[in-house]
């Protein structure tokens, strides 16, 4: 501890001797011996405000009652799902930094599928591994807060979590470590990225087999039916499942015992999110975290809401109970940190790494200019445009990422400008249904459109090594056609408007904040709490929240 101690009274002076360069300045308050940083996948702002009244005491209603919470707080990229939001979170840098561009992408040389934390070098432990997992932060080109406090003290622990394997893996960094809930055997598992096997206490949960508790039972609504009229009833004939409703049993009625099915089945309910909060008590208590004077860090990541949005919408009943189930789930979480770890030892800062938009259905009903665009088809209407004009087809190999992968060796061998092709797609493009902005690599390297319509934002959302050649957002209230109700992963309020919630009396001067924020700020302010410098290619700046 005494090495703790000094190493920290280092890290301090590093703090403020850099602070005339514009680094985060340090607290004045002791750094809190646990930093527990929540995202809450797919949670758009409007969402907590809509049922305020309707929270518990001390789940949300801890944050915006006895917290900090900013009420317009954005992602400034265009491109807004979730690896590029777990990206930014702890990094405080957006896409064009973090490389982490999307959720998949296609490779530039040969259009073969990228995952975002995908590393075939790497096994999960003890689960299955297919080619395209996501095992390590390897494509990670940044560094988190947690690898900055880990460098300055490596006492120090940094842990994600998540249903997902991106939501664990990227607000770990390079130096934390990563468990993520694993659909096939309803445990959660690290990967031979971060360690040979698992340490005692993950086997003891695992082991346990927590997840079949819910096999059979029901996914039944926290309050009475009259409490949802502000939300959209159950069975819309546009839900990604149709005919969903609630109570909601868990598993099929054919199957005799918990399997793959029932264990994925569990992502899209109030459920695995619960499993993922009793794995981090798990955590706090095996890896004792908070118990010393090296500061520590928790990532949680519950990733249920998205799975719901995509399904029913934001705007059904299904996630207006999903969103009070969360509520509750806090609450108790709160309190077993109050009594685990000491209400004046730890912070908690919720976020989450993208909104929603309404389904196209809803929107339509409002009168709003709305649809689902059938992308195979413009990618067909744009090659066939490209033919005419350069006589080559398939000039455009696929869709990556928000941006359009052209087929360079192609281009090349028929001794076409790549620029010309690039610039000529991207006007058939914008004259398809449905598309807003378009603007080419050319445009994005030398900042020629700079002022243009979400030009700064899609500039932040594209990276030179991995992404295509003409990177686009769509109109409002557009999206793709799939099997989803609803989606994510545009520039418009609805996307990037998100969450901003810190809760931690010793550091935190509560109160609602109004001016604009951006979520790439969260790392420096984290950064000057533990009395660290900020990431070295981080973009915000610290959060008006630390008391004078």
């Amino acid at each position: 501890m005494k090495q703790a101690r000094c190493t920290f009274l280092a890290a301090s002076l590093v703090v403020l001797l850099a602070g005339c360069a514009g680094m985060a300045p340090s607290a004045s308050a002791p750094p809190p011996k646990l930093v527990v940083f929540m995202a809450v996948d797919g949670l758009p702002q409007r969402q907590v405000l809509a049922y305020r009244d309707q929270l518990a005491p001390d789940g949300f209603a801890r944050f915006l009652d006895r917290g900090a919470w900013f009420a317009d707080a954005h992602y400034a990229h265009s491109f807004t799902v979730t690896a590029a939001g777990h990206a930014t979170m702890l990094t405080g840098a957006y896409p064009h930094r973090t490389g982490i561009i999307g959720n998949e992408w296609k490779d530039q040389a040969t259009g073969a599928d990228v995952y975002n934390t995908g590393d075939t070098s790497c096994q999960y432990i003890g689960n299955r591994t297919r080619p395209l997992d996501g095992t390590s932060p390897r494509n990670l080109k940044v560094e988190t807060v947690g690898d900055v406090l880990r460098r300055v003290s490596p006492q120090s622990k940094v842990i994600g979590i998540s249903g997902k394997d991106r939501g664990a893996i990227l607000p770990a960094g390079k130096t934390g470590t990563a468990y993520m809930y694993m659909g096939e055997t309803g445990q959660f598992a690290s990967t031979t990225c971060y360690m040979p096997r698992h340490p005692a206490w993950v086997d003891a949960f695992n082991a346990a087999k927590p997840a079949d508790r819910w096999f059979k039972q029901e996914w039944k609504p926290v309050l009475a039916e009259e409490a949802y009229a502000r939300s959209l009833p159950d069975a819309q004939p546009w839900f990604g499942r149709k005919g969903a409703k609630l109570p909601m049993m868990m598993g099929a009625a054919s199957d005799d015992k918990p399997g793959p099915a029932y264990y994925t089945g569990l992502l899209p309910s109030p459920f695995e999110d619960m499993l993922s909060l009793e794995f981090a008590r798990a955590a706090i208590a095996g890896e004792q975290l908070g118990r010393d004077d090296a500061p520590d860090i928790l990532s949680v990541s519950l990733s249920g809401h998205d799975y719901i949005n995509h399904a029913y919408s934001a705007e059904s009943r299904l996630s207006h109970d999903h969103f009070l189930h969360l509520d509750r789930m806090l609450q108790a979480f709160f309190r077993d940190l109050d009594a685990t770890v000491g209400p004046d030892n730890y912070m908690v800062v919720l976020t989450a790494d993208h909104g929603f938009m309404p389904a196209p259905e809803v929107s339509q009903q409002q009168g709003r200019d709305a649809g689902r665009i059938d992308f195979r088809r413009a990618l067909a209407n744009i090659n066939q445009g490209l033919a005419t004009q350069f006589g080559v087809p398939g000039l455009v190999m696929n869709y990556s990422s928000a941006t359009l992968l052209l087929n360079k060796k192609l281009i090349a061998e028929k001794n076409l400008s790549l620029d010309a092709v690039a610039d000529a797609a991207r006007k058939l493009l914008l004259a398809e249904p449905g598309f807003d902005t378009a603007y080419t690599r050319a445009e994005l390297l030398s900042g020629s459109r700079r002022g243009d319509r979400f030009f700064d934002a899609q500039r932040k959302a594209w990276h030179p090594d991995v992404s295509g050649e003409v990177q686009f957002s769509l109109k409002p209230y557009w999206m793709f056609a799939s099997s989803s109700a609803a989606t994510h992963g545009s520039p418009h309020p609805y996307d990037t408007n998100v969450p901003i919630l810190v809760y931690g009396p010793k550091w935190v001067k509560p109160g609602r904040i109004d001016m604009r924020v951006e979520v790439a700020d969260i790392a420096p302010t984290l950064a000057g709490l533990l009395h660290v410098p900020p990431p070295s290619t981080a973009e915000g700046k610290p959060l008006p929240l630390i008391r004078p």
